[in-house]
């Protein structure tokens, strides 16, 4: 959910043909709770035997004549630096650009008939090159919001959870501001996530209860570090990354899930392309046809991410609302 407050912050691989997980991984069971987590053993390495199907004539007919006469997909993914995991990182040789989006990425240009061609930039620079038609499309856990949408399509593929997380032996349910109260809760400064938690305290204190101790920490590796030592008693992140810490470390579990959107409308997470320049329908018929042969939910279950799965694609739906309006 790359935002920050307005934009929810988080953030060429070896290609095998292939209709099922790669063999050496054991994917996580569909019906693993809410964040889909059931400790699975990632493949980590460069050779990740994807799931690619067969092109779709039908599908790939919708993609704009130039694009198709190029006979590549540029995809943007801004996962520049240390990555988000599972969602966008490099693999154990330090270059191959692994996770949930680049699968995603694989499986949709199989379907148009294009050659993937996806390049890791910086969060900045990837809307900079949809703007300039560098990348056909940014796949990089992209939440659409209304102020996007007056400059980008968007073909949704995910939804957009924010999970709490504690250690399993506490038994810790949280669906609302009460069960948070008093309690000393991390989260990452200048989130979305941050906004709804201070929300919730403000709540909390209406109601009579103390407010939420909020923390801070620089990086993930600080605050799951706190939390395993007690230092504080939940972590407010986007789902994706807590599933995966949760698949890593049996000692963790997601106590609770939200929308990063907030109370009154569900978040969604979607392939992004300039608007008006023709290919949201293709990408949005070709989720579908994933979501039809159950490659989507094969590739959701590789990194843990089942929780999020949509029913379908939508085009354009309601995003985020612009602040003040």
């Amino acid at each position: 959910m790359r935002t920050k407050l307005a934009f929810v912050l988080v953030a060429a691989a070896a290609l095998s043909l292939t209709g099922c997980a790669a063999p050496d991984e054991k994917p996580a069971a569909a019906a693993a709770g809410p964040s889909g987590a059931a400790g699975s053993a990632l493949n980590l390495g460069p050779e990740q035997n994807r799931i690619v199907p067969a092109k779709d004539e039908t599908i790939a007919a919708l993609v704009p004549a130039d694009i198709r006469a190029t006979g590549k997909l540029t995809i943007g993914v801004g996962a520049a630096g240390s990555g988000s995991p599972p969602l966008a990182f490099t693999a154990t040789d330090n270059k191959t650009l692994i996770g949930n989006e680049p699968d995603l990425g694989y499986a949709v240009a199989g379907l148009l008939g294009l050659e993937p061609v996806i390049e890791n930039t910086s969060w900045e620079n990837l809307f900079i090159g949809l703007d300039s038609s560098k990348y056909n499309v940014g796949l990089s856990n992209i939440t659409v919001t209304e102020e996007r949408k007056q400059r980008y399509d968007f073909a949704t593929y995910r939804l957009d959870n924010l999970a709490f997380v504690a250690k399993k032996e506490s038994g810790w349910k949280v669906t609302g501001p009460a069960d948070v109260a008093g309690k000393k809760v991390a989260v990452s400064s200048g989130t979305n996530q941050e906004k709804i938690l201070v929300e919730w305290s403000k709540e909390a204190e209406k109601q009579g209860l103390k407010p939420v101790d909020i923390k801070y920490y620089q990086t993930n590796q600080a605050t799951y570090l706190a939390l395993g030592s007690g230092q504080i008693d939940l972590y407010l992140g986007p789902n994706p990354s807590a599933a995966y810490q949760v698949s890593l470390n049996d000692k963790l579990a997601i106590v609770g899930t939200y929308s990063g959107a907030g109370a009154s409308l569900q978040g969604k997470i979607a392939l992004t392309t300039q608007k008006g320049n023709g290919l949201v329908k293709a990408l949005g018929a070709a989720v579908d046809k994933l979501i039809a042969t159950g490659d989507y939910t094969r590739i959701l279950q590789r990194w843990s991410l089942t929780g999020e799965a949509v029913e379908k694609s939508e085009i354009n739906p309601p995003g985020l609302p612009i602040e003040g309006k």
